[in-house]
């Protein structure tokens, strides 16, 4: 087997179809993107249909020079419909049934989770069977050694989400990203609705015996937690274009960081930076400036 290397964000790669046009996006996509950002080699797992959209996904990942194993399968490319908030905040219409619901697993698929790192993955893209499938099957043929990474991306989405699916994906996972509306939520799924964020953050870190759980907060911060220690980050203020891609960018950097040898406490840092300067540009995938990334 060669070594491990590759970190990898697997899912939804799709078109997002913002007021002043479409532009690149899904979580895996942006997350790979800012990874590759760091130095570091990723690529983009997913499926597009055979359309132009399909296409311009390939030429447009190609032009980032970014890695990616995406197949062509018999459904429509993936688009979503952001309309923003006086804020800038994004409101999604994902569209059904199409390419990225159908990832297959495939020989070379799997000859991929072999030397990888570090994977991204979300609840979103497990809405179908298929994808679902893959994902796990996937993660079952990565490394199976203390120094793989497994991020679970919690995306609840239009109700795209079940609770046994958010608690398989908790069990395979060994760190878990999620923000303070999504643990509101789970926490009411998994019955355990009333008391405080932080502690709800411990009994997940717990209970699934995780690595690391990141909370997003918005504009009240960010924690990372460690057995036993709690890292927080203030979010910084910024003059914010549109979100898009933000909390991908947070991941990526954060990942990044940890896989080269950071401290939890610097990773934080960095990772809250660089989500921030994402604030400031318009859709998910904007040049990182050197001094984010050296």
């Amino acid at each position: 087997m060669q070594d491990k290397q590759v970190v990898v964000g697997m899912g939804e790669a799709l078109w997002d179809v913002l007021p002043e046009g479409k532009k690149l996006g899904g979580a895996p996509a942006n997350f790979a993107y800012h990874v590759s950002q760091f130095g570091l080699d990723s690529a983009v797992v997913s499926a597009i249909g055979d359309d132009a959209l399909g296409a311009e996904i390939l030429e447009n990942l190609d032009k980032k020079e970014l890695n990616h194993l995406i197949e062509t399968v018999p459904y429509p490319t993936g688009t979503v419909q952001v309309e923003l908030d006086p804020a800038g905040i994004p409101q999604y219409e994902i569209k059904e049934n199409v390419a990225w619901d159908n990832i297959p697993y495939t020989a070379k698929l799997e000859a991929l989770a072999e030397r990888t790192r570090a994977v991204c993955f979300g609840s979103l893209a497990q809405r179908n069977v298929v994808s679902r499938k893959t994902i796990n099957r996937f993660l079952d043929a990565m490394p199976h050694d203390n120094d793989a990474l497994v991020v679970f991306d919690v995306n609840l989405r239009q109700g795209f989400y079940t609770k046994e699916i958010l608690c398989n994906s908790m069990e395979r996972c060994n760190i878990l990203k999620i923000n303070d509306e999504e643990l509101v939520t789970v926490s009411r799924l998994f019955g355990y609705p009333g008391i405080d964020l932080q502690d709800k953050c411990w009994i997940l870190l717990g209970k699934y015996n995780l690595k690391m759980l990141i909370l997003t907060c918005g504009i009240n911060g960010s924690y990372v937690f460690t057995p036993g220690k709690v890292s927080f980050q203030p979010t910084p203020k910024v003059e914010v274009a549109d979100t898009v891609g933000a909390g991908d960018s947070f991941t990526a950097a954060f990942i990044a960081c940890i896989l080269r040898g950071l401290p939890v406490e610097e990773a934080h840092a960095r990772a809250v930076a660089t989500s921030a300067y994402v604030c400031t540009q318009n859709g998910a995938m904007p040049v990182l400036p050197a001094e984010y990334t050296a």
